[in-house]
């Protein structure tokens, strides 16, 4: 894209853009929706590796979440980091706002004759330890995903757009990977058991989005000539705070 569409681009306000709303409910709910399946563990077949016999198994947050950062990755290559910085404040506050209406649910009492109380506290009910860890986990991935995203495109002059997606992954998914396996399990799992969690987590989530980028560079190139916009960031204010 020429350097004076680059220019435009950066003076459009986010709200001009056809599919950018869309695509941020979109995030916005994939998110919520990995937040309440995140309890269901699926089984797939096994296989023989080295003589072992191996049964991959994966959470339902485990399937859907990484797609959240590939929305990441489409915000900020397509968009830019104000965009990114909206939807990761949107998601983050629905997040929020889920999870306490899920706790005050629960706390309402049953009627006598409604059997599925327990089903219902497992799939809504989240202790506050967990909600937190998981939401600064959210939080903190994003934006490290969005910041080395929109720098490593500034280095690389829009070139390379492989390695910015699969870059600001590896980046944003050790941040997400560290903070939410700390939270959830320090004082109850030893450190080994933890680091443990958090290599095997991060290798699949890596390994997920790494699959997953041919169709990241379709859908971003499409939505480039859909929307006539290709931003680079150059002068953006990169404080998560800061207004869009």
């Amino acid at each position: 894209m020429s350097a004076v569409a680059k220019a435009v681009a950066k003076e459009r306000p986010l709200g001009s853009f056809r599919h950018l709303q869309l695509l941020i409910h979109i995030y916005v709910v994939i998110l919520l929706v990995s937040n309440l399946v995140g309890q269901k563990v699926s089984a797939f077949p096994s296989f023989q590796l080295f003589g072992f016999t191996l049964t991959p198994k994966l959470s339902g947050a485990q399937l859907l979440f990484p797609l959240t950062y590939i929305f990441g990755d489409i915000f900020t290559e397509v968009y830019g980091y104000a965009a990114a910085r909206r939807a990761i404040w949107l998601a983050f506050m629905a997040s929020i706002l889920m999870a306490l209406m899920g706790l005050f649910m629960i706390w309402i009492p049953p009627s006598p004759d409604w059997p599925n109380q327990k089903a219902f506290e497992v799939v809504f009910g989240a202790v506050p330890r967990m909600v937190a860890a998981s939401l600064l986990a959210f939080w903190a991935g994003e934006f490290t995903n969005s910041y080395v995203l929109a720098k490593m495109k500034l280095w690389t002059e829009g070139r390379h757009i492989y390695s910015r997606f699969i870059g600001s992954t590896v980046a944003g998914q050790a941040v997400d990977s560290i903070i939410v396996n700390f939270g959830f399990h320090l004082g109850r799992q030893s450190i080994p058991t933890i680091v443990s969690l958090i290599l095997t987590g991060y290798v699949a989530k890596v390994l997920y989005e790494t699959v997953m980028t041919p169709l990241t560079y379709l859908v971003v190139n499409w939505l480039k000539r859909e929307e006539g916009v290709d931003v680079f960031d150059q002068g953006t204010d990169f404080n998560p705070f800061a207004g869009s």
